[in-house]
């Protein structure tokens, strides 16, 4: 199950999920998307299976092919990389700032980070964080 669900200033319910199950560029949400986290959030409050959905909203999220954020140098002489995190981000930031900044100031991947370069999309060595995550997000 994925979902997640806040009350609003005007007493409203804000209900979110992750992100579709395949690649794309809309900023439309899907319709199994939005089945898949109303029926984990009904499962867990079945009162809320009374609902009216008053609005829907889809964006774009930041995210890779492989779910995982790309961390390191870039062909870029100069240009380093801290992107992808998806919705994720907020919560991982802070402990890849350490791994970011070591790979700054030593111009080399910290060994932490050093498999989510971005090389790993021409080598095939694409990580599957959903499986750790349990989620797609």
């Amino acid at each position: 199950m994925h979902g997640y669900i806040s009350q609003s200033d005007k007493g409203e319910l804000v209900i979110g999920g992750g992100a579709d199950s395949y690649l794309n560029y809309s900023q439309r949400g899907s319709l199994p998307a939005i089945e898949h986290t109303v029926t984990a959030l009904v499962e867990l409050f079945p009162a809320i299976s009374r609902l009216k959905m008053m609005r829907q909203w889809g964006g774009i999220v930041d995210m890779t092919g492989d779910r995982s954020p790309i961390i390191g140098l870039t062909p870029v002489e100069g240009l380093f990389v801290n992107c992808g995190w998806g919705t994720g981000g907020f919560k991982s930031i802070p402990g890849s700032g350490f791994v970011f900044a070591d790979t700054i100031a030593n111009d080399r991947p910290h060994p932490i980070a050093e498999p989510f370069g971005l090389d790993r999309f021409t080598t095939g060595a694409v990580i599957d964080e959903s499986v750790a995550a349990a989620v797609a997000h």
